[in-house]
């Protein structure tokens, strides 16, 4: 018995980390929905396409293949993209690019037909209200500003990428902001899902609470 196990939370708070940890201990399928946005964004400034153009970017999408492998690499247009769609620019550019109906229309249908055979671990900002809203486990991942933008000035450190604590506080913030009042998928949690607060956490706390949850689930489903 495999289930689809759906990661929901703000920029920063870990989710694809844990979600490609999850999935490696699980032996499932990481299926990392931010990078898909990652991708066009990427595509969108490489190409000039305007970011508040919803009608571009639909056509931008059809035209753009995007593959993610169990591995979890990422490839855009059969190139492998390794850091490239992780700066902040791009950040920046995919907020705003998933803000957009048809963009998020197009790239969740092929979201739920990646995810149709289960077992698969889907992070994202709507994941668990939009793109798999039958998931089995729905986890909700919190960390306070600070502790994300720490998280990220480190990773960054480690890529050799310069960055500002502050500014990361601010720029969090302000996606923050951009993903929770945006009109389409707004980032909330679902009702049925578990909120994790991970500010206090380690990256392998996280994923033994969460695979606890897990084991829950498949004794439950054993007795149905």
């Amino acid at each position: 018995m495999k289930l689809n196990i759906a990661i929901d939370g703000p920029s920063a708070a870990g989710k694809s980390t844990i979600a490609r940890r999850l999935a490696r201990e699980c032996d499932y399928i990481h299926l990392d929905t931010g990078a898909m946005y990652r991708c066009i964004a990427y595509k969108a400034l490489n190409q000039g396409v305007a970011l508040d153009d919803e009608a571009a970017l639909g056509s931008l999408i059809d035209q753009t293949e995007i593959r993610l492998t169990p591995q979890g690499q990422v490839f855009l247009d059969g190139e492998e993209m390794k850091d490239k769609i992780r700066s902040d620019a791009v950040s920046m550019a995919a907020s705003q690019v998933s803000s957009w109906k048809i963009v998020r229309q197009k790239l969740v249908e092929r979201q739920q037909k990646m995810a149709r055979d289960k077992g698969v671990v889907m992070d994202g900002r709507d994941i668990g209200t939009v793109v798999l809203p039958d998931a089995e486990i729905k986890i909700f991942l919190t960390a306070s500003p600070q502790a994300r933008a720490q998280r990220r000035f480190l990773e960054n450190q480690q890529k050799g990428i310069s960055s500002d604590y502050q500014q990361l506080v601010a720029e969090i913030a302000q996606r923050d902001k951009q993903d929770t009042e945006r009109v389409n998928s707004p980032l909330r949690q679902a009702e049925d899902a578990v909120g994790i607060d991970t500010s206090e956490m380690t990256i392998d706390e996280v994923v033994a609470a969460i695979q606890r949850l897990v084991e829950e689930k498949m004794k439950e489903g054993s007795h149905d």
